[in-house]
């Protein structure tokens, strides 16, 4: 048996995922862990990481670093998305961290990003024909799906943390900021002129703001605390989240955090992190949306099992 570590280091949040790898192929998740470390946090137009969240970061990895140690066998897979992948002090930062954790991370591109969304998500839910969308915090990653294939893969530079800071969209809201931020979507969605092949189809959400919409949503469905339906798979009407949406731009910062299905740490960001979201549904004339826990570290998962993974970039710890 071998356990399998992942760590996703996202814009807004870290995650470490670890699961038991068995001869036969099967496999059991038996560690998840989640920090939101705000990596991308007032990066600026300059692209620098700044100190505070780094040392988050870094106090984040060092806890995870304790979960593998008790373990035998172990191999790790560590991944970087958008903040670092952006970062004009990537490589100070990746030192840093090799030095300090042990840890060294391959800096993926947006499109293998949105590749291993594809992975994640298609070897778990239905999809034969729409549209994958992952929300991050500095990145938007967008995969066209048809007959079951990942015809088009892209990531676009915006996200929760990038639009929510630009647009003053963390605690009560101006219209005119709102405007902008909807307007800035609406430009960056369009000039991909393919995503018309999507229309009338279907959406699969996925990304820390996506998932907290449908958190909000199974909440709103549950008949009691004990009856409470999965995020994975959980569908919801488009104009349910249009209305969704609108209680969320309504309310304030604080207001938001008293709603059942979102964390503190996301109240700031949850509004801008939607609006690529409510954007597809509203332009693609779309009916439904699906939501997936699956994505990222289950497409590395999934490669691993497939013994399609670079052995370069797989660690053996202990």
């Amino acid at each position: 048996m071998t356990n399998l570590a992942i760590i996703d280091l996202g814009s807004n949040s870290c995650r470490l995922q670890i699961s038991e790898i068995y001869s036969n192929g099967k496999h059991q998740l038996i560690k998840y862990e989640k920090e939101f470390v705000r990596l991308s946090e007032n990066m600026g137009p300059e692209k620098i990481l700044k100190p505070e969240p780094i040392e988050r970061t870094i106090t984040a990895l060092k806890k995870f670093a304790t979960e593998w140690q008790a373990l035998k066998d172990v191999r790790l897979i560590a991944v970087a998305t958008a903040a670092v992948r952006q970062a004009t002090n990537q490589a100070e930062f990746l030192e840093r961290v090799k030095k300090e954790v042990g840890i060294e991370f391959n800096v993926i591109s947006g499109e293998r990003e949105a590749y291993l969304d594809y992975v994640g998500v298609s070897r778990t839910l239905t999809i034969q024909n729409g549209l994958i969308i992952d929300t991050g915090g500095a990145s938007m990653e967008l995969i066209l799906v048809d007959e079951g294939q990942a015809e088009e893969v892209i990531s676009l530079p915006i996200g929760s943390v990038l639009l929510s800071q630009r647009y003053n969209l963390g605690d009560v809201i101006n219209p005119a900021d709102l405007y902008d931020a909807v307007v800035k979507v609406d430009e960056v969605l369009t000039s991909q002129r393919w995503l018309n092949r999507a229309r009338h189809t279907r959406v699969v959400a996925l990304g820390g703001s996506n998932r907290a919409l449908a958190k909000l949503f199974r909440w709103k469905l549950a008949a009691s605390p004990t009856h409470v339906q999965p995020v994975h798979g959980l569908k919801m009407q488009s104009q349910d989240a249009f209305a969704l949406m609108h209680s969320l731009v309504a309310a304030n910062k604080i207001e938001r955090t008293k709603m059942r299905g979102i964390a503190a740490a996301r109240a700031d960001v949850i509004v801008g992190g939607l609006l690529p979201l409510m954007a597809l549904l509203r332009q693609l004339s779309m009916q439904e949306v699906m939501f997936s826990n699956n994505g990222l570290r289950e497409g590395l998962l999934f490669e691993y099992l497939d013994h399609q993974l670079d052995g370069a970039t797989i660690q053996k710890l202990n």
